[in-house]
């Protein structure tokens, strides 16, 4: 905890001269991102400071449980309503990204206002755009900095709520604890996480058993599409924009589709190509096992970052023409 006191005892010092709080986490949240988020809001909020969390934009179906509307606000949504928050604010955290590039338009308005950013993050080479920061890229999710965070402060306020909102950021970015990153100390906070009541059965349940029928049948054609480059452990599936509007996709609906790769004998990397409609971008995801650093791959070759087995880039090529070049950049890549 030792690593955590100098940071907390510096954001202490900020909370008590301020009142008037904004927690911003990343586009397309997910529950480590939205959780830090929420578990921060409630913690503020106990210590007496007005608080709101701006999104980016709407996050994933699956993930509404976690949003109180009294608490959050969607810039895409509601841009006049965020520019008299962000105006009222006297801190912005910004949790889950290490970019601003990572909130869009969003980041514009921030700009504009000149007010002082705490980043508490967990992705690899960030960018030095806060006043105070706390970088952590040997932790496995932002949820396990910002609970040592508020356990430095005050962890009396840790109630059953914040510890909900941890827990599924934890589950989640840790892969169900099986990634490199999940430690004992991972565990231990876990344990910590239970003693406050949570129900973990009914968070993984709402986090992980939220199939709709179409999603079982564009999963289905994710494992239908999906190609392997023989000689290099890797596997890549393509989802064309028919296949996504055919079966209704939603955003978020083909989270976790990428690790399903990774579950074939011998595979080491695992990757999807999504073609966006009406974004005219082709997102992708990368996952990898042992030391194979997608995150470097996605930097090198697809605009992209995150983390050493779990990144994201995207393409403005066709279909076919970033198919091309993935091939032969991973040929360049291992060496062959």
């Amino acid at each position: 905890m030792h690593m955590y006191l100098e940071f907390s005892q510096q954001l202490n010092k900020i909370l008590s001269g301020i009142s008037n709080c904004i927690i911003i986490p990343h586009k397309n949240p997910d529950a480590d991102a939205l959780g830090s988020s929420m578990a921060l809001y409630i913690f503020l909020s106990k210590l007496g400071k007005k608080t709101k969390i701006i999104l980016p934009n709407s996050p994933p179906d699956y993930l509404d449980w976690m949003i109180k509307e009294r608490s959050v606000i969607s810039y895409e949504n509601s841009p006049e309503k965020t520019r008299r928050y962000l105006l009222d604010s006297q801190i912005i955290f910004t949790l889950d990204f290490n970019s601003m590039k990572r909130i869009g338009a969003l980041s514009k308005e921030i700009d504009n206002i000149n007010r002082p950013l705490i980043m508490i993050d967990h992705h690899e080479s960030p960018e030095k755009f806060s006043n105070l920061f706390l970088s952590k890229p040997e932790i496995g999710s932002t949820c396990e900095i910002v609970y040592n965070v508020m356990k430095s402060i005050n962890d009396k306020l840790i109630d059953n709520e914040i510890a909900t909102y941890i827990y599924s950021g934890i589950l989640t970015d840790t892969g169900s604890f099986r990634y490199p990153l999940t430690t004992g100390d991972t565990h231990k906070i876990i344990s910590e996480l239970f003693k406050k009541g949570i129900n973990h059965t009914k968070i993984h349940e709402r986090i992980y058993d939220n199939f709709t029928f179409e999603k079982a049948h564009l999963l289905s054609v994710t494992l239908k599409n999906l190609k392997k480059i023989d000689n290099l452990g890797v596997v890549y599936t393509i989802l064309k924009k028919e296949e996504l509007e055919k079966y209704n996709f939603k955003k978020g609906d083909t989270e976790g589709f990428v690790n399903f790769g990774l579950r074939i004998q011998g595979i080491l990397v695992s990757v999807i190509f999504i073609e966006q409609s009406g974004e005219d971008i082709i997102k992708i995801s990368f996952r990898s096992k042992k030391n194979i650093d997608v995150n470097k791959f996605a930097k090198k070759y697809f605009n992209g970052g995150g983390h050493k087995n779990a990144s994201g880039g995207f393409s403005n090529d066709s279909i076919l023409e970033t198919e091309k070049k993935f091939i032969s950049s991973m040929n360049e890549f291992f060496g062959i």
